[in-house]
């Protein structure tokens, strides 16, 4: 082999890319291969924002500002740093996808294409509007007794849920189905008699009837008195100072419906009281049961105290009565006590009253007129029509009190005298009914919670006793009149650290979980405890000091009710309910 040819040997042999003078030949017939493709000189990274809450999600180096731009594409091999903040009222949860961990940033070094999701969650300062309303004189067992069983008929999964005893069902959760609760009924050897001038009193002894729990043939009723004397007997009719039930549980609804009837003047029809132990259900108040079920109540939420209507609305408004077991006397000077409203004004935090009747005037239409503060911002009043157009046009106040039509007979309070207004209880559904859906189909809803209660259950029967809790203030009953139950005679009941009885609730929200039953025990002041916690205000007494804040109801990372019910299955409340002032 020549010296050239072996240097052309090494040439090739060296690199097919060598070029050598003599080599020119071989260099020709010589294909290299090709050369790699280059790296990627970009990828585009997106971030993705879940739907419980709102915020801002931005990028360093800059190019993702996401609401507004949520993509953008950087230099592959970039390092970038997302920045997670949370709108007001919301928090941010935590990141998935690329990136993972609760805290504000994350960083992501771009190989490829990517995506990040940012994950923010509503919280209790996601509400904005807390509307809370309390009609009159309804007990729990009287309303919602029967609500386990339409669960059962309309496919509504079973709970935990203490209404009467006779609608549970016969095995799985307890508790179970048992025989109807009875009270002893008026011995019928005593009989009332009208033209007697002297009283015969409901007498109950060992020939007494036993009168069960039954549903009501009207859905006007004439009223069985609440107040602080028959409240005590309906515990204990023997020992109206317990606060322990006999053996069968509490056993003088019938005697002190009766013994208010037959003092009457003129008499109640129903002078044997059997009125007390009288239930509604889903016949009769098809709205509540059906937003009961959908959304949040409770089986352990109790009126404040243990009397009439004017004391409970004084602890629903200042967490206390004052003393009082009685309404003011006429003419008395207005109460002192701090409000939840003036706790409010203090603040800065919005709010108004929406009085159903207006007449004499709008300030006198309310429960907050046994108050000074009243006196001072009348401008706070204004006529109950304007919910609907506030609610409409997103102008809510933060803290709103829908008053009931008491004297409008909208209230749903029975009868106080023969032929006197109100009564129906359907009549007073159908109109809370357009509160709650005027609310729900309004831009306000989003940011909102409606609150319905009843003020205290009116002298109807629950097989629950009152709650020991907390004195407010420590102020004992001030005003019991010679006689009165607890006026001569001590016990566990006789000062302000028992509850009234069960009434019912309904908690309405976007933020409301779905078919929830809170059995956390509880009064009307928790709603005050609900305000202070959201608004960052402090107690007005011990009482709401010791409330739960009624978070347990809310699910702030689902939200469950973003949106509300289609609009054409939430039922239109019944209004054709036989309305007659009769014995049962």
């Amino acid at each position: 082999m020549s010296f050239l040819a072996k240097v052309c040997v090494t040439c090739i042999t060296i690199s097919a890319l060598l070029f050598l003078p003599g080599c020119q030949g071989l260099k020709q017939s010589f294909t290299p291969p090709p050369p790699p493709p280059p790296p990627p000189t970009s990828a585009q990274l997106t971030v993705a924002e879940n739907d419980s809450g709102t915020g801002t999600v931005t990028s360093t180096p800059a190019g993702i500002n996401c609401g507004p731009t949520c993509a953008a594409t950087f230099n592959s091999g970039t390092k970038v740093t997302l920045t997670a903040t949370p709108n007001t009222g919301f928090a941010f949860g935590q990141w998935s996808g690329a990136c993972s961990g609760t805290a504000a940033t994350c960083t992501v070094s771009l190989a490829a294409a990517t995506t990040v999701t940012a994950t923010f969650n509503a919280t209790l300062q996601s509400i904005n509007h807390i509307i809370f309303m309390a009609q009159e004189n309804r007990g729990f067992d009287h309303y919602f007794g029967a609500l386990r069983q339409y669960w059962a008929q309309n496919g509504y999964a079973d709970a935990q849920f203490d209404g009467l005893a006779q609608f549970n069902p016969t095995s799985g959760i307890p508790p179970l189905q048992g025989p109807a609760p009875t009270n002893p009924g008026c011995d019928p050897a005593f009989p009332f008699d009208s033209s007697s001038t002297t009283v015969q009193d409901c007498v109950i002894d060992s020939n007494s009837p036993s009168v069960a729990s039954f549903h009501l043939s009207s859905v006007c009723t004439e009223n069985p008195s609440p107040s602080w004397n028959e409240s005590h007997n309906d515990v204990n009719h023997e020992d109206p100072t317990s606060a322990t039930p006999p053996p069968g549980g509490p056993d003088g609804y019938v005697w002190t419906a009766a013994h208010d009837a037959r003092h009457q003047h003129p008499a109640f029809n129903d002078t044997d009281g059997l009125r007390a132990m009288g239930h509604f259900d889903d016949s009769d108040l098809n709205y509540y049961y059906f937003m009961a079920s959908n959304f949040a109540t409770s089986d352990r939420w109790f009126s404040p105290v243990m009397t009439r209507t004017q004391p409970n609305r004084m602890y629903m408004l200042a967490a206390t009565s004052a003393g009082h077991t009685y309404p003011l006397p006429s003419n008395s000077p207005q109460l002192q006590n701090k409000t939840i409203f003036e706790a409010l004004q203090n603040a800065g935090i919005s709010w108004r009253l929406y009085v159903s009747d207006p007449h004499p005037t709008l300030t006198a239409g309310s429960a907050l007129a046994m108050f000074v503060f009243a006196n001072h911002f009348p401008q706070n009043f204004v006529p109950a029509e304007q919910f609907k157009t506030d609610a409409a046009n997103g102008t809510l106040p933060q803290v709103a009190l829908i008053e009931p039509g008491y004297s409008s007979g909208r209230d749903e309070h029975p009868f106080e005298t023969v032929n006197s207004p109100g009564g129906s209880v359907q009549v007073g559904a159908n109109y809370v009914s357009g509160f709650i859906n005027s609310l729900m189909q309004s831009q306000s809803w989003k940011d909102s919670v409606f609150i319905l209660t009843w003020d205290e259950s009116g002298g109807f029967y629950d097989h629950v006793p009152p709650q020991s809790t907390v004195s407010p203030d420590g102020i004992p009953p001030s005003d019991l009149r010679p006689g009165d139950v607890c006026a001569q005679v001590t016990g566990p009941t006789c000062d302000f650290v028992y509850t009234g009885f069960r009434v019912p609730l309904i908690v309405v929200s976007p933020f409301v979980s779905k078919h929830f039953v809170s059995h956390t025990p509880a009064d009307h002041t928790a709603i005050l405890k609900l305000i202070e916690t959201r608004f960052g205000l402090g107690s007005l007494t011990n009482r709401d000091a010791a409330q739960m804040d009624m978070t347990e109801f809310f699910d702030f990372v689902n939200v469950p009710w973003s949106t509300p019910p289609d609009p054409s299955l939430v039922p239109v409340q019944k209004t054709n309910g036989s309305c007659v002032d009769q014995v049962p």
